[in-house]
């Protein structure tokens, strides 16, 4: 009788966020949005761009009128699949997400246009993605990963007025910065592998089997991610990803940028972010940690936050440190408390 009553008593008076504004409750972050057949939350948005019309995948995870984020995978031309792990996190919290797969990504529309495969063009895309998902100043969260980083970096010093926080999760502001910590990250290996490496690099062997065997064991699982059986999100992503995208954007592997990516910087530029920040490093990544504390006291009301057992997929191998940290964050900017480090 005691374990029923508590359950109605969860029925009627659960509230998903903490806040000093009104709660969410139950039946209205489970209220449909759409008339007619359900389709668990997915849309397909359709984009403009200088070469037609295109629709790009999201998918809607509740609904809540005050916090609604939006996930930028990386790659570029990954997939959101890497980024399910926020649904064990976000929903019972209240918050309403959004997954997302870019243009030329598995689950979008993929042309083979090269032109559209720049960093303005895609912060154009997740601009008109905003808008047909009705996400604006007085609720939007975005949240990058990796390139997602770089193009909520890029969106945001374009389109900040729209926003209410921004989480850059692994990434830092300066491709030529991560190149350069890359090689400290290849330092550390034993001269026998690098030697073997570069020797597969040299001719152009990226897709060599041994190769890549090579940069899966010695390199992915020390600083993509760390756990021992990659989580099956994961593991898809990786088999989801457009290579044809990934290598004119990023270059051939992740020991050697050269695409058109290569000069991007905007380590100056970010001090021009006054919106809410969130900085996310971790100690194995193939990000350097401490630039991304850094990056914290450069934008103006900036965090840091570090996973000290994760790498790049900290939201995987540092999970609870980071969904604990990034819980906090929007908490915080939900109820007006959150403080900046300036």
């Amino acid at each position: 009788m005691k374990k029923l009553l508590n359950l109605l008593l969860f029925g009627l008076t659960l509230s998903f966020c903490a806040c000093k504004q009104k709660s969410v409750s139950v039946a209205e972050y489970f209220a449909p949005v759409d008339t007619g057949v359900q389709v668990a939350g997915i849309k397909m948005v359709t984009i403009e761009t200088p070469v037609g019309k295109f629709k790009v995948w999201t998918k809607r995870f509740g609904t809540n009128p005050r916090i609604k984020i939006l996930l930028l995978h990386g790659g570029p031309a990954m997939t959101h699949e890497y980024l399910e792990c926020f649904e064990s996190f976000f929903p019972k919290e209240g918050f309403e997400m959004i997954e997302y797969d870019q243009l030329g990504s598995y689950y979008s529309d993929r042309p083979r246009d090269s032109s559209l495969w720049t960093t303005p063009r895609f912060v154009e895309e997740v601009e008109q993605v905003r808008k047909a998902l009705n996400l604006d100043k007085s609720n939007f969260y975005l949240l990058g990963n990796s390139w997602g980083g770089i193009l909520a970096m890029d969106y945001a010093l374009k389109y900040q007025a729209n926003l209410k926080g921004l989480i850059i999760s692994n990434m830092m502001a300066s491709m030529p910065a991560y190149e350069k910590y890359n090689g400290v990250l290849r330092d550390q290996m034993r001269k026998s592998l690098v030697d073997s490496l570069k020797s597969y690099e040299d001719k152009g062997l990226y897709k060599d089997p041994v190769y890549q065997d090579l940069v899966l064991r010695e390199y992915y699982h020390k600083h993509i991610c760390r756990l021992a059986e990659w989580p099956d999100p994961v593991n898809r992503a990786f088999k989801h990803v457009n290579d044809e995208i990934y290598v004119m954007m990023q270059g051939p592997s992740e020991f050697k940028t050269g695409g058109r990516l290569i000069t991007w910087d905007r380590s100056k530029d970010i001090v021009n972010l006054t919106i809410p920040t969130l900085m996310i490093g971790a100690k194995y990544d193939t990000m350097d940690p401490e630039y991304m504390k850094w990056m914290s006291t450069q934008v103006q009301n900036g965090k840091y936050l570090y996973c000290p057992n994760g790498s790049h997929l900290s939201m995987w191998d540092d999970q609870q440190v980071y969904m604990d940290g990034v819980i906090k964050f929007i908490k915080n900017v939900d109820d007006g408390s959150f403080k900046g480090m300036k």
